[in-house]
């Protein structure tokens, strides 16, 4: 059977891996061997298609860093790993997938982004704050600041036009901007934290 869900997962693999501008309602159609009229009892068209997707994915992500954020045993563990989930998904999805939402869908992303909640900067709300709290950060910390540039040093971290892949691998530039503006946010226990936990922010892939 057909389900919305199943649709949503065919739908949501293709999109990643070839890009949204290439991949048509017929292609999904033919991928899940079904009719149009299945797709369109669910969908009005590609965009709510698309939507859901993203609804989607934002939601398994979410509920991927919250349960990296339970697990560890400070913030700094805790960041290490969710920087390697990064890492990772930016290699595991084709980089036309977010161009081309970006370019054909304006404002999409965002959309999907604050209908589930903003979690990526609550979650480094929630981080910072927590570190504060165990002698990890400094006390006088602006955590809506910090959590709003972490997520910018995020998408530079991914910005294959200033850092080309061939000449900036992504553990050069994770030790050149993210880890040295962690260093700069801890006290020195903190410090002493992140340069015993280094190695969680080498990413292999």
């Amino acid at each position: 059977m057909i389900t919305k869900e199943l649709i949503i997962d065919k739908a949501t693999a293709l999109f990643m891996q070839y890009g949204v501008k290439t991949i048509t309602i017929d292609r999904i159609v033919k991928e899940l061997r079904t009719s149009k009229r299945t797709i369109y009892s669910h969908f009005e068209d590609k965009v709510s298609l698309l939507e859901a997707c993203l609804d989607v994915y934002n939601a398994k992500v979410q509920a991927e860093n919250e349960e990296v954020i339970r697990s560890a045993d400070n913030v700094i563990e805790a960041m290490g790993h969710l920087h390697q989930k990064i890492v990772r998904r930016s290699h595991q999805v084709n980089p036309n997938f977010f161009s081309d939402i970006i370019h054909y869908y304006p404002g999409l992303l965002n959309e999907s982004y604050k209908r589930n909640g903003n979690y990526a900067h609550e979650q480094l709300i929630y981080l910072a704050s927590e570190g504060i709290r165990d002698g990890i950060f400094e006390e006088d910390l602006d955590v809506e600041v910090v959590g709003k540039t972490v997520l910018k040093l995020l998408k530079l971290l991914k910005d294959n036009e200033l850092f080309p892949v061939a000449e900036f691998s992504k553990e050069r530039l994770t030790f050149g901007i993210m880890v040295p503006y962690l260093r700069g946010l801890c006290t020195a226990k903190g410090i002493e934290l992140v340069d015993i936990q280094k190695e969680l922010f080498a990413v292999q892939i």
